[in-house]
């Protein structure tokens, strides 16, 4: 059975990455973004690609958004929000929206597209490793990525025979998302194994052997140089 590649955020940084990708080897890929003037734009510039607007912060809306979306063979959900956010200056609003996002978000999508989904479908959701080390006014960051790699294993559950799997980066040196890192950048190389960031190449290598190995499922891969042994 032949289906779409849905990316959920593939507008930008690795989920348009990824898109890209998949276009190139011919998949029907599917992309969605907020805006739709937007993503319109960035389907034509892959070209080999559609794309919807779905809000994932509005999760009311997003089964009417999905309604064009058939079968599917990939469903990975990459949209993210950047947010710092600390306790002794917590903006109520920012926090609510990057949980709605993540943790409703990415179920609700879920939850409208499992009647679309066969037994060989594959879905991957994209958390970070502020989960496993914070930083100041990481608290909401930490809390939804923690949140998402708990999420892999009861869907992985809940889902099956579908695989889900939880793609975790760390600090990827070529993201236009890092591009104003500067000292903060230089001091991960130095505690990073490997003497180096990691790519946007790199992790989109790992999210296509998630997505294409049929024997993995329920795992959470953090792709980061060994970084967190650093």
């Amino acid at each position: 059975m032949a289906g779409a590649t849905l990316i959920v955020g593939g507008t930008r940084g690795l989920g348009r990455r990824l898109a890209e990708r998949f276009a190139r080897a011919d998949r029907d890929v599917v992309i969605t973004g907020r805006d739709e003037e937007r993503a319109q734009t960035v389907a034509r510039e892959i070209g080999a690609a559609t794309a919807i607007a779905v809000d994932l912060t509005q999760p009311a809306r997003i089964a009417s958004a999905l309604d064009p979306v058939g079968t599917v063979d990939h469903v990975v959900l990459a949209a993210v929000e950047r947010d710092t956010n600390s306790v002794r200056e917590y903006d109520l609003g920012r926090a609510a929206r990057l949980a709605t996002l993540k943790v409703v978000g990415y179920t609700e999508v879920l939850h409208c597209l499992h009647p679309r989904m066969h037994e060989d479908t594959a879905v991957l959701l994209f958390g970070g490793l502020a989960k496993d080390r914070p930083y100041p006014g990481s608290t909401t960051v930490t809390s939804v990525n923690g949140a998402v790699a708990a999420m892999v294993r009861t869907l992985a559950i809940e889902l099956a025979p579908v695989r889900v799997n939880g793609l975790h980066p760390g600090i990827v040196g070529d993201s236009p998302a890092w591009a104003a890192g500067g000292e903060m950048l230089e001091r991960a190389k130095e505690r990073t194994p490997i003497g180096r960031l990691v790519t946007m190449d790199e992790v989109t290598d790992a999210a296509m052997f998630l997505l294409e190995n049929t024997g993995v499922n329920g795992i959470n891969l953090a792709v980061d140089g060994g970084w967190l042994t650093g």
